[in-house]
């Protein structure tokens, strides 16, 4: 009776995995069906190395993502800036320095910060952060890519921070214990030994943070100026993949060259965060594997 309950348990997890697996299988396929008839009209060399976007023109129709990604990884380049050395920094000080009080209070934030609507999050780049940058840079409006990056950097430290502090918290006590017997200072064992020794998950918990910040849409698309151009400096207004499709899919119509490449763009955009994250799983797991 117990064999057939564990038989029971376990085809139920491996159902849900299946789930999961066939609903993944399932959007990539749908995204490359759908973005076939798209490449029937568009050369594949225009779509992914022209930066000129511009599918309603009288014209000639343009169809050009580099503007698009560009943009994309200036913001997400950004962000990581801000967001490493902050959930790193605060990862190490929730692991080793913090008293448990303070950790029974931290720790809670950093999860409800991880909750806020990234639509919350838009209203504060709009209303402070924004005004702020244009103040400081004497620009007209700070809807840039520099409050893009802020913002962010902002949603992404709650992954960074839970991530690097649990890779700090598996590094082996006796570590830091032979550290210490040694004669380091606390100082010293965290820098030199334990954040080098949790530096695989440390990684993978900065490419999750990545991938969180290349797939937000709301955010970007409310701070960050959506001008469909090349950008010059993270002081221009920038329009990310995400945004494009945000604004666009709504009014286009169905069945047309534009609304294909709109789910050609998904799909790149889907390509790119799954092997940000496929890259973050085999680090993790490697971490894993060494810390055993």
């Amino acid at each position: 009776m117990v064999r057939f309950k564990e038989k029971i348990i376990e085809g139920f997890f491996f159902f849900n995995g299946l789930v999961v697996v066939i609903a993944l299988l399932g959007i990539f396929a749908l995204l490359i069906f759908t973005s076939i008839p798209a490449f029937k009209e568009i050369h594949l060399s225009e779509f992914l190395l022209s930066s000129n976007w511009n599918p309603t023109s009288y014209v000639k129709s343009s169809y050009g993502i580099v503007s698009m990604l560009v943009s994309t990884l200036m913001v997400t380049f950004g962000a990581l800036v801000i967001a490493i050395p902050l959930g790193i920094g605060t990862a190490a000080y929730l692991s080793d320095v913090a008293s448990p009080r303070v950790r029974e209070i931290a720790k809670p934030i950093v999860e409800i910060l991880a909750g806020i609507p990234s639509v919350v999050i838009g209203f504060l780049g709009i209303v402070l952060v924004g005004p702020f940058i244009a103040k400081i840079f004497r620009l007209h409006n700070g809807l840039n890519a520099v409050n893009g990056s802020v913002l962010l950097a902002v949603m992404a430290l709650p992954t960074i921070i839970s991530l690097s502090e649990d890779a700090l918290k598996s590094v082996p006590k006796s570590y830091q214990e032979a550290s210490l017997a040694l004669g380091a200072t606390p100082w010293q064992t965290l820098i030199r030994v334990k954040i080098p020794a949790a530096l695989s998950g440390i990684i993978a918990a900065c490419m999750l943070g990545m991938g969180r910040a290349i797939g937000e849409t709301m955010t970007v698309l409310m701070v960050t100026g959506c001008a469909p151009a090349m950008p010059r400096s993270f002081l221009d207004s920038v329009r990310t993949m995400t945004s494009t499709i945000a604004i666009e899919l709504g009014e286009v119509p169905y069945n047309t060259t534009h609304y294909y490449a709109l789910f050609g763009i998904g799909l790149v955009l889907f390509i790119i965060t799954f092997i940000v994250n496929m890259a973050s799983d085999i680090i993790l797991h490697k971490y894993q594997m060494t810390t055993k």
